[in-house]
């Protein structure tokens, strides 16, 4: 499969971050419909200015560089959620390539705020980290000057690059912005429960993992009637669902103007 097919399978990225580290700018573009739990906590971190300082406490060659952790041991650092929160896998996203966003982990279900970046295609991570974001642009090239840092026998850098800061050029959820505004006045972050995530009606309602075409449909059929009805339903859900991404797609039009003024 070329590298062409591979970017082609995967869907549409909504959002946009800079981070801003010491070996260069990296264009984060993410995947709030497929992992909308890990973008909401990744750009809610970033707003924050959570990230700011952290350093890449952890490079291995043509594989991957994680940061994320406050304290820069490997062993912190916390989601907005107040609590570790679930993996979210999706059939499309593969680590195939270099330049993904995934959330690191100590096992299924247990992120916090940490992430790495990989520095090439690892198969084998699939379906154990959440990928919700990938490198764009010009800036996969500062991904090769991980390639050259000097590491120790526990993956540390000797000089560890680090995030200055996280630029969030269009925020995918429309909340966000109001609870930073609202920390900026004195009043407290108001946190959204899963539940509220997972309601945002720009999300995904696909099963992340599709099924296979290998797989007869032996499901019954409904009658006439009852398909009628449904074939309705499904236009005025499509009709819908239109309408909110030209909305969505609008407003991101809007937040890159004033971004740009």
């Amino acid at each position: 499969m070329s590298s062409l097919t591979v970017y082609a399978n995967e869907p549409v990225t909504r959002g946009k971050v800079v981070v801003h580290t010491s070996i260069g700018p990296l264009d984060i573009e993410l995947w709030p419909k497929e992992a909308p739990m890990a973008c909401r906590n990744f750009v809610q971190l970033c707003l924050e200015g959570y990230y700011d300082g952290c350093i890449f406490h952890r490079v291995i060659r043509d594989f991957m560089a994680q940061t994320g952790d406050p304290t820069g041991t490997g062993k912190g650092g916390e989601s907005v959620f107040g609590s570790k929160f679930k993996d979210e896998f999706h059939s499309r996203l593969r680590f195939t390539h270099r330049g993904l966003i995934a959330m690191a982990s100590e096992g299924p279900d247990t992120n916090g705020s940490q992430f790495f970046v990989t520095l090439d295609r690892c198969e084998w991570l699939d379906r154990k980290h959440t990928i919700f974001g990938k490198v764009t642009g010009n800036s996969l090239y500062n991904l090769h000057r991980f390639n050259e840092l000097e590491v120790d026998a526990a993956d540390r850098p000797e000089f560890a690059p680090r995030i200055e800061r996280c630029e969030v050029l269009l925020e995918p959820f429309d909340d966000i912005e109001a609870a930073g505004e609202a920390e900026a006045a004195g009043q407290p972050r108001a946190l959204l429960s899963s539940h509220d995530v997972l309601d945002d009606p720009r999300l995904s309602k696909k099963s992340a993992i599709e099924p296979s075409a290998d797989v007869p449909d032996t499901a019954p059929r409904p009658a006439g009637g009852a398909s009628d009805a449904q074939d309705a339903r499904a236009a005025d859900a499509a009709t819908d669902e239109a309408a909110a991404e030209a909305a969505f797609e609008a407003r991101m039009l809007e937040q890159m103007h004033a971004k740009r003024q």
